[in-house]
């Protein structure tokens, strides 16, 4: 049988943590929870549950991740985020695993509960997730947002468990909105990074695009008012990113180009 740490990163998570803590009981042989200096009584509900727990800055989800894996003393890590619950089926497969693993890498269907609404449709189910791995066949892409866990083989082949990994992600439509703010925010600055552009025609026809997407094709209206909701944001979210996009970029242009009129004076 191998042994398995749970690695959690965490910001004021206090609303959260205690219910992630309380599904991985029974599977956790080590906690790590790596905080980035939490306001709230984060750090105490981790220690309460016998967590190792480290301070350390935000630096992007992906670095994070790494960071924190890093400070796992087991190879086998279970990776969490402090709103998400493992369902029992999922703890069953789960065991399963640790008491003989045949692959080097798991992922999970996580399904979201959106206030207080399971979401089965909108392209947010059965969302994979990557989150059950053997830390010395890979790592963490240290993108800002949206990381994801790559394996040095990507030849090597892929378990999916059965049961659903619950995620606990929005109790309001204010919360979904701040964190569009961020994360359109931090995606915008990787993008720019990157030297990608964002063409006016895309700002004005993609938003279109996700929301027939996810209401239409993905089945979204089947989801209710809040499906309605989440495919408007879902929407609204693509407009703000790729306008930032397209804002840091001509801020870009605009301090190159005085610059060089200043340098040619």
């Amino acid at each position: 049988m191998v042994r398995v740490s749970v690695v959690i990163i965490t910001f004021n998570e206090q609303r959260n943590l205690a219910r992630c803590l309380e599904s991985i009981k029974d599977i956790a042989d080590e906690i790590v929870v790596v905080d980035s200096y939490s306001t709230d009584n984060t750090i105490e509900i981790a220690e309460r549950y016998g967590a190792k727990v480290i301070q350390h800055p935000f630096v992007g989800y992906g670095e994070q991740k790494n960071f924190a894996t890093g400070h796992a003393i087991n190879d086998w890590i279970l990776s969490l985020d402090a709103d998400e619950v493992l369902s029992a089926q999922l703890k069953t497969s789960i065991l399963e695993v640790k008491d003989d693993p045949k692959l080097n890498v798991y992922q999970m269907h996580r399904l979201t509960n959106y206030c207080g609404k399971w979401i089965k449709y909108c392209g947010w189910y059965p969302d994979s997730q990557t989150r059950l791995y053997n830390r010395t066949k890979g790592k963490w892409e240290e993108k800002k947002v949206h990381e994801y866990w790559r394996p040095d083989d990507e030849a090597d082949l892929k378990g999916t468990l059965k049961g659903d990994l619950l995620h606990y992600s929005f109790t309001s439509v204010s919360e979904h909105l701040k964190k569009i703010e961020k994360y359109s925010e931090l995606g915008a600055e990787e993008a720019v990074q990157a030297g990608k552009e964002a063409s006016l025609l895309k700002v004005m026809l993609y938003p279109k695009w996700r929301f027939f997407n996810d209401y239409v094709i993905q089945l979204g209206f089947l989801d209710g008012f809040y499906g309605f909701v989440i495919c408007r944001l879902s929407a609204y979210a693509a407009f703000i990113k790729y306008s930032k996009i397209r804002q840091h970029r001509r801020s870009e242009k605009s301090a190159a180009t005085s610059t060089q009129l200043n340098a040619g004076k």
